[in-house]
């Protein structure tokens, strides 16, 4: 379903811009207003004749608006996503090929082998809490604990349809248990305790500041990133056991109406220079492998993330029909879902 409100904004930001005598770039992120609004100012003051027009949203809305545009592409690049949104878009050829000038610092496993798309960060997703309600010895050291009924009413989450984020760490649950069917039990529990659903990040970051919910799952650097620019009241913890260590991306979007403009950009926000930057300032962990360790921050450094052994490609491939099934079944009804099914 097309979100109409969502798109009749873009519209009327394109067209605003429609007067601007420069070279429009349009870039589709999720990334924030902090961090696209620092590279948008740093670009155009070295391309002056380039307007750059971001649109923040979630990861799962800008590839469905790419899949939705794709006879009439708007945007030029995607900026950001976990690596199984990009695979579904490479496969269904939404994504032009790109070959950064920094590709033998990538991993084989963050890029696309045919150069459709390329990592950029490795975002770990935590247990994050508000620490004005919670002392950190009593935050839960492991999804499972998550479940438990001294949850119960305690739990925010942003809503996971919209969000890839939430999509990854869903699907991972699911992976972990021996079949799918005991991975929508698993997340019908975790319903049981889920006092709200939001429906963008920055209702989420408010419930948990304001103690409207105590917990909730998420990325590691964008809760730094609003306890360090927001002063909000955030701790995180990394559960026991593994977790879901997604590869962040990029991608020059097929038939983009300026892929030249869109590959300098992609260029831009991908030195080294710039990936330190981001890793400094927006708590952004490089994918390459060429940034040098004493120019990060010595947390990041300091950091020894186990990650969730998980099926990247089935994920990608799966997923979308799995979050399909939560959100008609066991969303909002997690207990109802457990009697019907067999579940405690």
């Amino acid at each position: 379903m097309i979100r109409v409100l969502p798109l009749l904004l873009s519209l009327v930001l394109l067209a605003a811009c429609a007067s601007d005598d420069r070279e429009q770039l349009v870039v589709y992120s999720p990334h924030g207003k902090e961090l696209l609004e620092a590279y948008e100012a740093a670009f155009e003051a070295e391309h002056p004749d380039v307007d750059v027009v971001w649109l923040d949203m979630g990861a799962q809305d800008a590839y469905d608006r790419i899949r939705t545009e794709r006879v009439n592409p708007q945007a030029s690049l995607w900026w950001g996503a976990p690596q199984t949104l990009f695979m579904q878009a490479a496969a269904e050829g939404l994504l032009a090929p790109y070959t950064p000038t920094w590709v033998e610092a990538v991993p084989p496993e963050a890029r696309d082998p045919e150069a459709r798309w390329f990592g950029t960060y490795f975002t770990p997703e935590v247990v994050a809490y508000n620490t004005e309600a919670l002392d950190s010895t009593a935050v839960p050291t492991d999804w499972d604990a998550m479940l438990d009924s001294a949850w119960a009413d305690r739990i925010v989450i942003r809503s996971p349809l919209a969000s890839g984020t939430m999509r990854t760490i869903y699907g991972a649950m699911i992976l972990r248990q021996p079949t799918v069917e005991e991975g929508y039990r698993w997340l019908a529990r975790l319903d049981q305790n889920t006092k709200a659903y939001t429906a963008d990040p920055t209702q989420l970051y408010l419930k948990l500041a304001r103690g409207e919910g105590d917990l909730t799952l998420w990325n590691m650097p964008d809760i730094a990133l609003q306890r360090d620019e927001n002063g909000y009241p955030f701790g995180y913890l990394v559960p026991a056991g593994g977790t879901p260590i997604l590869v962040d991306a990029i991608a020059v979007v097929a038939d983009a109406p300026n892929p030249e403009r869109a590959q300098q950009f992609y260029e831009f926000v991908t030195t080294t220079d710039a990936l330190i930057e981001q890793a400094r300032a927006y708590h952004r962990i490089p994918a390459r492998s060429d940034v040098p360790p004493d120019s990060l921050p010595g947390w990041m450094t300091a950091l020894d993330l186990q990650p969730m052994p998980l099926d990247w490609a089935r994920l990608a491939t799966e997923g979308p029909d799995w979050m399909q099934y939560w959100d008609e079944n066991i969303r909002g009804r997690g207990a109802e879902y457990l009697a019907e099914h067999g579940g405690e």
